[in-house]
Parts: C-alpha cells; sequence; structure tokens
C-alpha cells in the first residue's frame, strides 16, 4: 500500500464513520430538530415527542450522535438538552435535503411530502438546486 493510503485512509474511516452514524431515520430526524433549535438546543422530552421513540431507543440513537462529535449534550439535574455540535451539521442537512429534493422530482406523492418537512436553517434546499442548476 502506497504512504499515501496509509495516511489519508483514517481520514476516510472519519468520514465514513459520520455517514453511518446518519444512516438511520430517526438520527436525521433528531437532527433536523436540533438543527431547526438553532443555539436554544432541545431537550430529550421535545426529541422523545417529536420521534415518536421509546426513551431506551432515543438514547441509543443520541449516543451514536454523541460519539461522532455530532451532537453535545449538558444535563441540568435530570433534564439533558442537546445541540448540534457544529453548524456545518445544519449544512449538511440542507443539502442532503436538495438531493432528496432532485432525487423525487419524478414522485410527485413524496415529493409532495417532502417538501412539508419542517425549515432548516441556512440556505433553503431549493437555493441549493438552483445555484447546481445553473453550474451544468
Amino acid at each position: 500500500m502506497p504512504a499515501r493510503s496509509r495516511t489519508t485512509e483514517p481520514l476516510y474511516r472519519i468520514k465514513a464513520d459520520l455517514f453511518k452514524c446518519l444512516a438511520h431515520p430517526t438520527r436525521i430526524q433528531v437532527l433536523e430538530v436540533l438543527a431547526a433549535a438553532g443555539d436554544e438546543g432541545a431537550p430529550v422530552t421535545q426529541l422523545l415527542e417529536v420521534t415518536g421513540c421509546e426513551a431506551s431507543q432515543l438514547s441509543q440513537h443520541l449516543a451514536v450522535l454523541r460519539r461522532t462529535g455530532v451532537v453535545t449534550s449538558t444535563r441540568t439535574g435530570n433534564a439533558v438538552e442537546y445541540w448540534l455540535a457544529q453548524p456545518l451539521v445544519a449544512e449538511l442537512l440542507v443539502v442532503a435535503r436538495a438531493f432528496l429534493l432532485a432525487s423525487l422530482r419524478t414522485d410527485s406523492g413524496q415529493l409532495a411530502a417532502a417538501r412539508e418537512l419542517p425549515p432548516l436553517p441556512g440556505a433553503s434546499p431549493q437555493a441549493v438546486l438552483d445555484t447546481i442548476s445553473a453550474r451544468v
């Protein structure tokens, strides 16, 4: 294996771990709630309500997101609040939503459902798609 591959492989592993942590609908939903909450964060009670998960299931999902460094948390007494660890996570979600919208253009039912998703902070997914279209 060339030296360059040995030195870059850990970087690809970190990136793969990030995408693995995103590979569950509940975790994406949690991240979107946290992105919408911004600097205020969201309490676990809100995340439980929005996702409809059992507390033990949500705890496991949040542990995956914490381990990968995507979210941070603070405990005050019995209450735990979560935040996105970096604003870039919200941008990643916007780009992922733009990809989703572009992929669903031929499925009007799912496209309508995708447009009903809660808004994300930052650039709109449509603005991302418009920027990409302008480059082509």
